[in-house]
């Protein structure tokens, strides 16, 4: 039999579970473009509030929490793929978009034949509308080794976009 305090935390991850779940799926495929790794991100963010709300944190999980964590777990994501393209020494010949995609498409293309950091500090930026201090944060960079990098991602994406429009 659960106690009456389980039960309360269940139900309020329930509740919770379908007030957040279209925004923080939304925010994941939103920033990955494949539904397979939102579900999983998302299936991580969930576990996540479990957790907190298990461990007496309930007080503090809520939508925008849940989308904080979708952030973290999103950029884990990417470095894990970094970390596993690396250690495989993958040289992948990048994919060429449709002459039928749109602009967000092409951009979406180019975006996925960035190196992960170069694209997390971009989608943290330019998507995500976050400062320069705050990309820092999620990075876990100083200030100026993320302006650098911005500065490389953003001439890195410029070249492969313009590349890919040429093709």
């Amino acid at each position: 039999m659960s106690s009456p305090a389980v039960s309360d935390s269940a139900a309020a991850l329930v509740a919770l579970y379908g007030e957040a779940l279209p925004e923080v799926y939304g925010y994941l495929l939103h920033r990955c473009g494949d539904p397979g790794i939102a579900e999983d991100l998302t299936s991580d963010v969930f576990l996540a509030a479990a957790r907190a709300i298990g461990n007496g944190s309930a007080a503090h999980v809520s939508t925008p929490w849940l989308v904080a964590v979708a952030r973290n777990k999103l950029v884990d994501h990417w470095r894990r793929r970094g970390r596993e393209r690396q250690s495989l020494h993958a040289a992948q010949e990048p994919e060429r978009p449709s002459s039928s995609e749109n602009e967000e498409g092409h951009a979406l293309a180019t975006l996925d034949r960035l190196s992960d950091d170069h694209r997390a500090a971009l989608v943290l930026r330019h998507v995500d509308g976050l400062s320069v201090p705050e990309v820092a944060v999620e990075l876990g960079r100083t200030l100026h080794a993320t302006e650098a990098l911005l500065t490389r991602a953003r001439r890195s994406f410029r070249r492969l976009y313009e590349e890919v429009e040429e093709r």
